[in-house]
């Protein structure tokens, strides 16, 4: 076996879902993961957890939400239970098949997505984390060779995360500080209110209310939303293939779209429920481990030169107390690369330039 899948399973345990003795783990184990699942059981027997496996399939699940009627029994009691008895749920994605649930109708998939938020929102009162295995299936989306694509990966996800977050501060500061967020580029020039909120120094561990590894990029909750974005970086949502992305906002919600491959999909997404067309969050890409697009949003958001929003579902971490944000049963997240020709501000003060942050060597105002 890899030796660095077993430094996955370790700092997957450690750093990301900080593990503790007598801890129930529910490890959600996809169909291309046995390998990360055996170091990751190895690793939880070490710190003396308990823990249950369950096998997760996009070919299964796109069967079952396919063939039924649409009247989905909403979050069903047995894997409530398990989940209200979880301390920790490891999520290890790795798929054969990145387009299996495309054969399955919208109005399926969003009647499935909304019968299960119950269940969305117990997942994530758990200290949960998600990761990814590297698979065939997921190197030739990248266009990569499998060799190539581990490498990849574990460049990823075997970082000094502690140091990354102590540079992703200067981020975060500067959010927590500030009212409002530009986006300036080509067909794009965004404003978005960030008035009271808190963002997240997602450094890939739950002791900085992280939840991915790969992490690395800095996120809060927007409101109050003005103008046009486009996302420039293809994405695949549910087995669906979806690109070059214009997106209008008006008095906080979409309110004109269109895609230049998948605005069926696209239009699936934002008409799921109300929520869909507001935003749910701005995430700032600053993982420069991350070096290239590889259709996978969980590198591809966290990529240094991008920026990526999300309609849908906002996450309560980064509101004030007591208060809720946007609710919906999505959260889609969309990318554009600010590599080129491009700036960020934040109350009118220029804090990425061409992809380049103003703490970095090369950083012009």
């Amino acid at each position: 076996m890899d030796q660095r899948i077993a430094e996955h399973a370790e700092v997957l345990v450690d750093w990301s879902a900080r593990v503790e003795e007598g801890d129930d783990v529910v490890v959600r184990v996809d169909e291309g993961a046995h390998d990360l699942a055996v170091a990751v059981a190895e690793k939880l027997g070490e710190r003396g957890a308990n823990y249950l496996a369950t096998y997760v399939s996009d070919e299964v699940e796109s069967a079952f939400v396919r063939s039924h009627d649409g009247d989905f029994d909403p979050n069903p009691d047995f894997e409530l239970s398990m989940l209200e008895n979880a301390d920790v749920v490891l999520s290890l994605r790795a798929k054969r098949n990145t387009a299996a649930k495309g054969a399955v109708p919208g109005e399926n998939r969003a009647a499935y997505k909304k019968s299960r938020t119950e269940i969305k929102a117990r997942t994530m009162d758990t200290d949960w984390v998600s990761t990814m295995h590297p698979t065939r299936a997921h190197a030739q989306n990248a266009g990569m060779g499998y060799g190539e694509y581990k490498d990849f990966v574990y460049d990823a996800i075997l970082r000094d995360w502690e140091s990354l977050a102590d540079e992703m501060a200067n981020m975060k500061d500067l959010i927590d500080e500030g009212s409002e967020v530009r986006l300036v580029k080509e067909e794009t020039d965004l404003t978005m209110s960030i008035e009271e909120r808190t963002a997240v120094n997602s450094a890939a561990s739950v002791a900085y209310d992280s939840h991915n590894l790969p992490s690395g990029e800095v996120f809060t909750a927007p409101e109050a939303t003005e103008g046009e974005v486009y996302f420039d970086v293809p994405m695949t949502h549910d087995g669906a293939r979806i690109r070059d992305v214009h997106l209008t906002f008006e008095e906080g919600e979409v309110v004109d779209w269109s895609a230049e491959v998948g605005e069926r999909a696209l239009e699936d997404i934002l008409t799921t429920d109300e929520g869909a067309k507001r935003l749910g969050e701005l995430g700032i890409g600053m993982n420069r481990g991350i070096d290239r697009f590889t259709d996978s949003i969980l590198f591809d958001e966290k990529m240094g030169d991008t920026v990526h929003l999300a309609v849908g579902r906002a996450y309560s971490s980064c509101l004030p107390e007591g208060q809720q944000g946007n609710q919906s049963a999505v959260h889609v997240d969309m990318i554009t690369d600010m590599s080129e020709d491009s700036r960020m501000e934040i109350d009118g003060e220029v804090v990425q330039r061409d992809g380049t942050f103003r703490w970095e060597e090369g950083f012009e105002e």
